[in-house]
């Protein structure tokens, strides 16, 4: 997200008790009995859902019990987790939209409480962690996961928290089988599988040199974000320098050998004539996150081997990871009016600015309507307001007709090809969906996952049926156009 640096060392503990207090809460009440920390072969349930109550995790809910005991799913048992027994009860009535509400277990947690945690872990094959800010409050889970030999996915589009869970956790992940995934929502796998479906469209002897991605947000009535979205990009701004830091002190991950010359810079607000938006960069974790899987892919070609494939799933990934080429990445929000992008721009240097100070994060998360525009506000969209907005994700990629052609000096791209992925509201709706499809692939196709480890969701899942379970659940990929340019 936006860059800065953060001027009060006491800032975290206030941004703590401010969320303990807000509606986002740490989540979480497990009984403190006390559990083996070993490996449980045989837990209670196929997935627990962590922070239930939250905005996001009641729609979560709902998207779950749509798979619940439906014969073609694996989504045979189900629970839900969060500090408040009562708030989890509305919440399931709420997703369940009956009364009586499902016999759903109930369960309780506390992320300051890492013995509720292992035993949270120790009775899923799955939790999906809907508790952010995860730079706050995911730590103890991912641990308590990884510890257990429990896979793990979140909504999480925090780099810096995920490249930490990355360096601190994978080796014990691997060790226990435990498969530790994050931006498993909105962010990012909308990004990581739009890429992945426009680089599938060079075929040889054509090679894409890069891939942009440009956001469209659209609404019949308003645009409404996820206010853990906006307090996720505050904080990042308050601990831009620790990203920095981390990154600073781990080894260099080798850089996929691209063909072609680098993308020149461009102004910074662009207009596309070819799907008629204005455009600005976007400083999310979805760049971040296909870069990471590139580097990914980079040292593992064939991509990550299953923890007991057959020969015909190895054939599988083997010929998918075969037709994704490293392409430079990047991503834009985009508007269909230039007014709409200085209002992107104003917001941003609001974040970015006000983000640096203490005063300024203060009034940036008590005042989120007013400085984001409208965009975020405290008490969340409504049903109606959610049912009408909708995103498209246009990706508009050039390379050469010939991969001969890039090798010749600075020689220009030759062809264009331009994708789309679309489909309803990002964060209550398009969310959710991504997360339980993901949760169902790793309950069908566990085998053919990696054993364990902490990695980013387009090495799991790009050779996966995602595509064609989201493409099943009203998130849309297609194919725009393909021509040659001067």
């Amino acid at each position: 997200m936006w860059t800065s640096k953060m001027n009060s060392p006491k800032i975290m503990d206030y941004f703590a008790l401010y969320l303990k207090n807000s509606h986002h809460p740490p989540c979480i009440t497990i009984s403190r009995r006390r559990m083996s920390q070993k490996h449980n072969p045989n837990p209670t349930y196929d997935v627990i859902i962590l922070g239930a109550s939250g905005f996001t995790g009641k729609h979560v809910i709902r998207e779950a019990l749509k798979f619940l005991n439906v014969p073609s799913s694996p989504l045979k048992s189900l629970a839900i987790a969060g500090r408040n027994s009562s708030k989890l009860s509305h919440a399931l009535q709420w997703a369940s939209r009956s009364n009586p509400q499902p016999q759903i277990p109930i369960l309780t947690a506390d992320t300051t409480d890492p013995s509720s945690l292992r035993n949270l872990a120790s009775q899923a094959k799955i939790i999906l962690n809907c508790v952010g800010p995860f730079r706050l409050y995911g730590e103890p889970v991912v641990k308590a996961c990884a510890d257990s030999g429990c896979d793990y996915l979140d909504i999480c589009g925090e780099p810096e928290f995920m490249e930490r869970m990355e360096m601190k956790y994978h080796d014990k992940a691997v060790e226990m089988g435990s498969l530790i995934v994050s931006a498993c929502g909105f962010d990012s796998i909308p990004a990581e599988l739009g890429w992945m479906f426009n680089s599938r469209q060079w075929l040889p002897p054509a090679i894409c040199n890069r891939i942009e991605g440009y956001i469209s947000l659209e609404s019949d009535k308003r645009i409404v974000g996820n206010l853990g979205t906006y307090e996720s990009a505050v904080l990042s701004v308050a601990n831009a320098d620790k990203l920095q830091e981390l990154r600073r002190s781990r080894p260099k991950r080798p850089r996929p050998v691209i063909s072609g010359p680098p993308p020149p810079k461009g102004p910074k607000v662009h207009h596309l004539k070819e799907i008629g938006l204005w455009s600005v960069k976007l400083p999310s974790a979805d760049a971040t996150i296909v870069r990471r899987t590139l580097s990914c892919l980079d040292e593992n070609p064939r991509g990550l081997p299953g923890v007991n494939e057959n020969t015909e799933q190895v054939e599988r990934r083997e010929a998918f990871w075969s037709s994704i080429k490293p392409a430079h990445f990047g991503m834009k929000i985009a508007s269909k009016s230039l007014i709409g992008v200085v209002r992107f721009i104003i917001v941003g240097w609001f974040i970015g600015h006000f983000g640096k100070t203490g005063i300024g994060r203060w009034l940036l998360l008590n005042f989120p309507s007013v400085f984001s525009l409208g965009y975020f506000r405290k008490k969340g969209p409504t049903e109606d307001e959610v049912a009408s907005a909708n995103f498209k994700m246009w990706f508009v990629g050039h390379g050469y007709s010939d991969g001969n052609l890039a090798s010749q000096g600075n020689k220009k791209p030759d062809t264009e090809i331009i994708t789309r992925v679309m489909g309803p509201e990002i964060g209550y709706s398009t969310t959710p969906i991504i997360l339980v499809q993901c949760a169902l692939v790793l309950l069908k196709e566990r085998d053919n996952l990696p054993k364990g480890g902490v990695f980013p969701p387009g090495i799991v899942f790009g050779p996966t049926d995602l595509q064609d379970r989201l493409q099943q659940n009203g998130i849309f990929f297609d194919v725009i156009s393909k021509k040659t340019i001067n």
